[in-house]
């Protein structure tokens, strides 16, 4: 037991001393951060505040068409050429211009006028407003009165209520495009650890330093050093970059969402009011919010993730889908002699990998379908397809039934790959193929 600690300090030493792998632990984080920071920048990037100066021919829209948080609007009695080409220099961004004919349908038509582009949220904000005036408009030409249409158009909300095994009705919190960010995430750090082991492996085979090492260790207790030391280091590495990245995009929500987090828990009473009172409310100070509901819809859903029940999940079944990879790595790294001579080895061990990312997507869809489960309970699959359910409640029996198969598995796969890398590691200048190590799975 002494040598295997002294295995694992020197390879948790021959890491940390690696500028490139202590760059990357803190790198990580920042680059996850800053590609949340560009994607929120670029969904508000449209956002920007817009003075437009309306000339309104056919004095439909006066006091009907307003402005909302970014756009103001101020309507003018002047011509369209006294103010075309001089908007500009009155401190607006836009001119907005109606023919007087629009509701007859004769050519009438809307122009806006730019000196930089306003951008597409502002385009289909006014489009949309203007749709709305015209067809009330038209509704009432005819004798029809607007509020019986509106009235008609019955907008139905699907609330999901997930109910318990004791038939009790528990709080929905479902987000099944953050289960498959983590299984992922779950997909990529098994391959980038597991690689780890497998190029540690062949490094010093190729070396010839495991000659001098395996004088001194037998060569299964050098294999388990090298699995637990980038275990050991992967897990510290992976808490580091836990506590890096939750505390920066805990400043990018501050900084970026908190008025989004605010008018959210607005939204939040104004729906509890309707509840309770019905439509007795004025209906303006809901519908001002109606260009966020799906902003506000992704808030609530995150609000209501247990963070710490997917932490404790993805850190045991990054531990068991690493130990159960990286022995089989290790094995394929011992029987090899460069890089090149184990691609024939590599894609039978890639194919089960993907095949768990592939399903995993389906989870999005159909987080409970048979493919999915039995996914999450095979143990080349499960670390990344159970990392995809969590989001979306899993019972606990499910959880405990596919750790236990998936750390088992490990323990079988460490024995076999034990009996290969004994051979393997002190074996040069022949090609293995598959036939040569099932022979050595029975050597004594």
């Amino acid at each position: 037991m002494g040598k295997i600690k002294l295995i694992i300090a020197r390879e948790i030493k021959s890491k940390l001393t690696n500028k490139a792998f202590i760059i990357m632990t803190f790198l990580g984080p920042l680059l996850i951060t800053g590609f949340l920071a560009f994607i929120i920048k670029m969904s508000q990037s449209d956002k920007t505040d817009q003075k437009v100066l309306v000339v309104d021919e056919s004095k439909l829209f006066v006091g009907k068409l307003v402005g909302n948080d970014f756009i103001e609007l101020t309507y003018t009695d002047k011509a369209l050429d006294d103010v075309e080409t001089k908007f500009s220099d009155m401190g607006y961004t836009c001119l907005l211009w109606i023919a007087p004919n629009i509701i007859s349908g004769g050519g009438g038509a809307t122009k806006l006028f730019y000196k930089k582009s306003p951008g597409f949220a502002f385009q289909t904000y006014i489009k949309d407003q203007m749709e709305k005036i015209v067809y009330e408009n038209k509704l009432k030409a005819n004798n029809i009165d607007p509020v019986i249409i509106s009235n008609a158009k019955t907008s139905v909300k699907l609330i999901l209520e997930k109910v318990d095994d004791k038939g009790k009705v528990a709080e929905d919190s479902s987000f099944s495009f953050f289960g498959f960010i983590t299984g992922a995430l779950m997909f990529m750090f098994i391959i980038m650890y597991g690689m780890m082991v497998f190029r540690s492996v062949m490094e010093e085979k190729t070396n010839r330093i495991v000659e001098v090492i395996v004088s001194s260790v037998k060569p299964f207790q050098l294999m388990v050093g090298k699995i637990i030391g980038v275990a050991i280091l992967g897990t510290i590495q992976f808490i580091v970059m836990g506590i890096v990245t939750f505390t920066l995009t805990t400043v990018l929500s501050t900084v970026f969402l908190k008025d989004s987090m605010s008018e959210l828990q607005k939204f939040t009473e104004q729906q509890e009011l309707v509840k309770k009172h019905g439509t007795n409310i004025n209906l303006e100070d809901l519908q001002r919010y109606d260009d966020k509901l799906e902003l506000f819809d992704i808030l609530k859903k995150i609000k209501k993730i247990d963070f710490t029940e997917v932490f404790i999940c993805f850190l045991l079944y990054f531990i068991g889908g690493y130990l159960f990879y990286s022995s089989i790595l290790a094995a394929i790294g011992s029987a090899v002699d460069s890089e090149s001579d184990a691609q024939q080895f590599m894609t039978p061990i890639m194919i089960p990998l993907m095949v768990g990312y592939f399903i995993s997507t389906k989870t999005i869809l159909d987080p409970d379908s048979t493919l999915v489960f039995w996914g999450s309970m095979i143990p080349f699959t499960s670390p990344i397809v159970m990392m995809s359910r969590i989001t979306n409640g899993v019972p606990l029996w499910e959880i405990i039934t596919s750790i236990g198969l998936l750390y088992v598995s490990f323990i079988f796969t460490t024995y076999l790959a034990a009996k290969i890398y004994r051979t393997g590691i002190l074996m040069y200048g022949k090609k293995t193929g598959w036939k040569e190590i099932a022979k050595w799975l029975f050597y004594k």
